[in-house]
């Protein structure tokens, strides 16, 4: 059987390949930051990392988990509810919850496993999830996941939202869930509206942080924060992979109830290891961080906004932004993929993003802002993709 499903494949990726969407892994050989090196030999600037305040090369976490692999050891070998709960998982989501002004915390292995199981030990097929056509695939997996009816409304558009919810009356319990920043595009969810609406047809709310927090808000909280509404929506999910130090690990942060159910049913919490203890001490030094100052947060937002407004004096077409991210539009998978490499001669990693994971005719590259960026680092970028865009004609 598998020589035939084998050609099978080879022609699906030989598909891939000639339409210009494969993904190739360029491998480094030193840690995460804004200056890295590739096995090929390549010293580059990195902009296209989740290392959104800088921390994932941290001395203060590295020197953290070092202590840890000390008093804790390496891994749990366990799941949460047998013999995987350590002091330090107690503390971090202890102070999770206390920095997104929530209830309670659980812990996941990914912010993948928080999306994925959290909707199936909560909903039936007598409720109803309305879902933000441009969320994450965590949260569409999480949705087929569950039994409840699916309702999908157009990317932030609060008119068809409210369709949606009109058409999800009959169900018994309503949850609206949205990406809190969308990690294609850079935009915001307008949550306060959301809200409003969720008020005003009996709804839930559900917002994923994940590459929010940390880098919205006046102190990092995320959209919560950022539309002065923290503490009202019902559950946040995120990650401590991105901002938060950009290892491992997921949770879901919200009313107490919520997460007691998830602890007693959520199968990706039921079923998977505990993160390692390394992980959940530098989260706790992480919380820490955010709660004695901005800096980093500050460095962030003036890089995003110096970047983007050199681009687009520069001429090219990025989408509006209020995150770290800053989406250069081409439109075209093979030009995306083409800058991409050219511009890594130059001495900047980026990467093309295309179907299906952005739609069709959407083709571009994303550039992502770190507060370990210098202004030098910024310039040298700026200038790559200026000459690189002149040659290919983009702009």
């Amino acid at each position: 059987m598998y020589k035939k499903f084998q050609t099978h494949l080879k022609k699906e990726l030989d598909a891939i390949e000639s339409a210009g969407l494969f993904k190739k892994e360029r491998v480094l050989t030193t840690p995460q930051g804004a200056e890295i090196k590739t096995q090929a030999g390549l010293n580059v600037l990195n902009f296209c990392a989740n290392n959104y305040l800088g921390l994932s090369n941290s001395p203060e976490l590295i020197e953290t988990a070092k202590k840890t692999l000390d008093s804790h050891g390496y891994g749990m070998s366990s799941v949460r509810f047998i013999c995987g709960t350590t002091d330090l998982h107690k503390e971090l989501e202890e102070r999770i919850a206390r920095f997104f002004h929530t209830e309670d915390t659980i812990l996941y292995a990914a912010a993948f496993d928080a999306n994925g199981g959290v909707f199936e030990p909560l909903l039936t097929n007598e409720d109803a999830i309305i879902s933000d056509s441009l969320n994450h695939a965590s949260i569409i997996d999480g949705v087929r996941l569950c039994k409840a009816k699916r309702f999908r409304y157009t990317n932030a558009d609060l008119e068809d939202l409210e369709d949606q919810l009109i058409q999800a009356q009959p169900q018994r319990y309503r949850i609206i869930v949205t990406d809190g920043v969308f990690s294609m595009d850079g935009n915001v969810a307008p949550l306060d509206k959301i809200l409003a609406l969720a008020e005003q047809y009996d709804a839930m709310v559900m917002v994923d942080e994940s590459h929010s927090a940390g880098v919205i808000g006046d102190t990092g909280r995320g959209t919560t924060e950022y539309y002065d509404v923290l503490g009202k929506v019902e559950i946040i999910s995120g990650t401590l992979g991105k901002a938060f130090g950009g290892a491992i690990g997921g949770f879901t942060t919200g009313k107490k109830e919520i997460i007691d159910m998830l602890r007693q049913r959520s199968r990706p919490y039921l079923f998977s290891n505990s993160i390692p203890p390394i992980v959940a001490a530098a989260g706790i030094e992480v919380m820490k961080m955010m709660e004695a100052g901005t800096e980093k947060l500050r460095i962030l937002k003036e890089n995003t906004r110096y970047f983007a407004e050199k681009m687009i004096a520069n001429g090219f077409d990025i989408k509006p932004t209020k995150s770290a991210i800053c989406a250069v539009m081409l439109y075209d998978a093979k030009v995306a993929q083409e800058m991409a490499a050219r511009l890594l001669d130059e001495g900047i990693y980026v990467i093309g993003f295309y179907f299906p994971v952005v739609p069709q005719g959407e083709a571009r590259i994303r550039v992502q802002l770190s507060a370990a960026h210098s202004k030098e680092h910024l310039d040298k970028a700026i200038e790559a993709f200026k000459k690189v865009g002149k040659d290919m004609a983009v702009i």
